[in-house]
């Protein structure tokens, strides 16, 4: 029951601490729609379920104590994060008109941009690793540990699907829409920061 509760607790408030996931999620339900922020928490929830799957199968033990291993994971991530940002930050004016302001995500693109966001973000990484090498216990039934894993990736859904609701609703987002440009650049400009932070550390 202690080891539950612990799960629980860890889970919830990695979750809900800002990084690249809720960057993504927040930009694409704002500046495209409800249904693309929703299936970009649902390629999140998958991305959870690459680090539990490596984790479980003791992989998660080699990246925890080969501090290259780490360190290119940390790399790729941030690349990746640069990259996305950077064409945020290309975003045109909104003196365009709209279709070609606007390049919507097709279901498949929203679901690969949260999948990748997370299952190359080092912090997720660390996590997820650390959560089942330091609280689940070695002595943990494969099924409950698996079970612990299904509920990690169903609060990263619920928590950025409930973001994706907030996000994409009211007036207000109507009248940001007017500076979607502006917006698009500051998102872009933050994933490059996180980018750029994780490359600086992996680099130490």
């Amino acid at each position: 029951m202690t080891e539950l509760l612990a799960v629980i607790t860890i889970t919830v408030l990695a979750v809900i601490s800002p990084g690249p996931d809720f960057a993504m999620v927040t930009r694409n339900s704002l500046m495209l729609s409800r249904r693309a922020g929703v299936l970009t928490a649902l390629g999140i929830g998958a991305g959870v379920l690459v680090h539990v799957a490596y984790t479980i199968l003791g992989v998660g033990l080699l990246i925890q104590q080969s501090l290259l291993l780490f360190n290119l994971i940390k790399l790729i991530g941030a690349v990746y994060l640069v990259y996305l940002g950077v064409k945020m930050m290309r975003s045109t004016s909104s003196d365009q008109p709209a279709d070609q302001r606007a390049a919507p995500l097709s279901d498949l693109a929203a679901l690969r941009i949260g999948f990748l966001t997370n299952a190359l973000n080092p912090k997720t990484t660390i996590f997820i690793v650390s959560l089942f090498m330091q609280v689940v216990g070695s002595a943990t039934p494969l099924s409950v540990q698996l079970g612990y894993g299904a509920f990690i990736s169903a609060a990263h859904i619920a928590w950025f699907a409930l973001v994706a609701v907030c996000f994409s609703a009211g007036k207000v987002r109507e009248k940001l829409l007017a500076v979607r440009h502006w917006i698009d650049r500051s998102f872009g400009a933050v994933l490059v920061l996180f980018g750029i932070t994780l490359a600086a550390n992996g680099s130490r």
